[in-house]
C-alpha cells in the first residue's frame, strides 16, 4: 500500500501525457509537500493536545513540580518531536526508496530530532534548577555549575550525534581520533573546566554559599554572593554594583567570609582609642573619693584599695612618699571603669572574647583597646553601637583626669601664636 500511493502519482502523471522522469520528479515534490503538511498538521494538533490536557492537568494538580516543567516549556517543546516522527512514518509512502532526496530529508529530519532532545532536556535541567533552589540546602550546596557541566556534556554528545548521521557511519570507531582533538578542546574549555573543579572544591569544602558576605580585595568584591556558576561568581557590593569573580579564584587566590560572624552571633568590635601619656597619674585620695561614685568602679576602687593598703602595710611602706609600694592609677581604674560599663551595656555579647587592653605605648600615647562583640550583626545597628560605645568613652575620660591624644591642627598653633603676641 505504501509503494501503491507513489506509483499512483507517477501512473496518474504518464497517463495524462507527461514523460516518465518529469512525473517522477513531480511526484517527488509532491511527496515533500505532502511530508512537509502532515508535519505542520501533526505538530498542531500534538501543541492543541498539550496545552489542553497535559497542562490542564498540570494547573489543577496540587504539586508545584509539574507547574515548573510547564513554565519551561518542558511538555510544549516535546511537540515539536511530531513532525519528524510524522514524516519518519510517511517518508516509504510518498517517496522512493534510495534516493538521494530521501537521504538528505532522513539527515535533516535526524538533526532535527537531536535539536529538539536538545531543548527539551535543556528544559527539564532548568525545572530541575528552578526545584532544588526552593529547597534550603541549594543555600550550602548550589548546584548551578553541575548542571552548566552537564549541558556541555550533553552538546558535546550532540555534536558527536550529529557527526554520525552526516558522515552515516553506523560504528563509533572514528571517535578514537577524537582524542587528538582533546588539546584543543582543553584549550577551548579551559575557564569551564576549571570552574568546574573550583565548583567542586567550593561546594565540598563548603567555602561559598549564596547569600554569604565574602571580601575580595584583589578582585575589589565585598558584599553579598548572589550567584554561583560554572564560570563565575557574582557579589553584590554594598555600594549595589555587582563585581564577577572567575569561580576557581576563589580556591585559588585568597578571600574573606563573614558567615562564620553571621551565625555566632556576634561581630568584632576591635577599636582603640589614645590616651595622652602626660595625663596618666597616681590616684589620690580625694580622685578615689571621685571614683567610687561611679557605678560601674565602685566596687572595684574599694576592694583594690583594700589590697593595696594590706600589701604596703604588710612591707612597712612609707605611704608619704606616693612612688613607694603600690599605687592605683587613674587609667587603671579607667580600664576597669569600661570593663563594668561595656559587661552592663545590652548591646555588648559578654559570652564571647570580651578584652579591654592596653596595648604598647606609641609616639601617638597609649592605646586603650576594646575588643568586644556586638549582639547584633547587621551592619546599620552594628555601627551605630560601636559609635555609641566611643561616644561614651570620650564622654567621660575627663572624669578620671585622662586627656585623649590628638595631633595638634592649625587652630591649636594659631592659638599659641595668639598667645605669644598677647604676652
Amino acid at each position: 500500500m505504501i509503494k501503491r500511493f507513489y506509483d499512483y502519482l507517477i501512473d496518474w502523471f504518464t497517463a495524462h501525457g507527461m514523460d516518465g522522469s518529469s512525473a517522477m520528479l513531480v511526484s517527488e515534490l509532491i511527496g515533500v509537500l505532502v511530508l512537509l503538511l502532515a508535519a505542520l498538521i501533526g505538530f498542531y494538533i500534538t501543541r492543541y493536545f498539550i496545552i489542553r490536557a497535559i497542562h490542564g492537568m498540570v494547573a489543577r494538580s496540587r504539586s508545584k513540580w509539574d507547574d515548573v516543567l510547564a513554565q519551561n516549556k518542558v511538555f510544549i517543546r516535546l511537540a515539536y518531536l511530531a513532525p519528524a516522527v510524522i514524516i519518519n512514518f510517511l517518508i516509504p509512502a510518498v517517496l522512493p526508496d534510495m534516493t538521494m532526496l530521501v537521504r538528505i530529508i532522513e539527515l535533516i529530519t535526524g538533526i532535527y530530532i537531536i535539536i529538539v532532545f536538545i531543548n527539551v532536556l535543556f528544559s527539564v535541567i532548568n525545572a530541575v534548577y528552578e526545584i532544588y533552589q526552593t529547597f534550603e540546602v541549594a543555600k550550602e550546596r548550589p548546584i548551578k555549575g553541575y548542571l552548566q557541566v552537564l549541558k556541555i556534556i550533553i552538546y558535546i554528545v550532540a555534536g558527536v550525534a550529529v557527526i554520525s548521521i552526516i558522515i552515516g557511519e553506523k560504528s563509533i570507531g572514528w571517535i578514537a581520533g577524537f582524542g587528538a582533538f582533546s588539546a584543543v578542546l582543553m584549550l577551548v574549555f579551559k575557564d569551564p573546566i576549571l570552574g568546574f573543579v573550583g565548583g567542586i572544591q567550593l561546594s565540598a569544602n563548603n567555602m561559598v554559599r549564596i547569600g554569604d558576605w565574602i571580601e575580595m580585595t584583589k578582585y575589589g568584591a565585598d558584599g553579598t554572593v548572589i550567584d554561583i556558576s560554572l564560570t563565575t561568581v557574582k557579589v553584590q557590593n554594598w555600594d549595589k554594583t555587582i563585581t564577577t569573580i572567575p569561580t576557581y579564584t576563589l580556591v585559588t587566590d585568597y578571600f574573606k567570609n563573614w558567615r562564620g560572624m553571621e551565625e555566632s552571633g556576634g561581630r568584632r568590635i576591635k577599636r582603640s582609642i589614645n590616651i595622652d601619656m602626660n595625663s596618666v597619674k597616681f590616684c589620690t585620695p580625694e580622685m578615689l573619693d571621685r571614683f567610687r561614685k561611679f557605678e560601674y568602679v565602685a566596687d572595684y576602687v574599694d576592694e583594690t584599695e583594700k589590697v593595696i593598703s594590706e600589701y604596703n602595710a604588710g612591707r612597712g611602706i612609707d605611704n608619704s612618699v606616693m612612688v613607694n609600694g603600690r599605687r592605683q592609677t587613674n587609667i587603671g581604674v579607667f580600664r576597669a571603669y569600661l570593663s563594668g560599663y561595656l559587661k552592663n551595656n545590652p548591646t555588648v555579647n559578654p559570652d564571647m572574647t570580651f578584652l579591654v587592653r592596653q596595648l604598647q605605648p606609641t609616639s601617638e600615647g597609649i592605646p586603650i583597646e576594646v575588643y568586644v562583640f556586638s549582639r547584633d550583626i547587621e551592619w546599620a545597628k552594628y555601627e551605630d553601637n560601636q559609635s555609641d560605645i566611643f561616644d561614651h568613652i570620650l564622654a567621660v575620660l575627663p572624669e578620671f583626669d585622662l586627656r585623649v591624644f590628638q595631633s595638634p591642627s592649625g587652630h591649636d598653633f594659631a592659638q599659641i601664636a595668639k598667645k605669644q603676641n598677647d604676652e
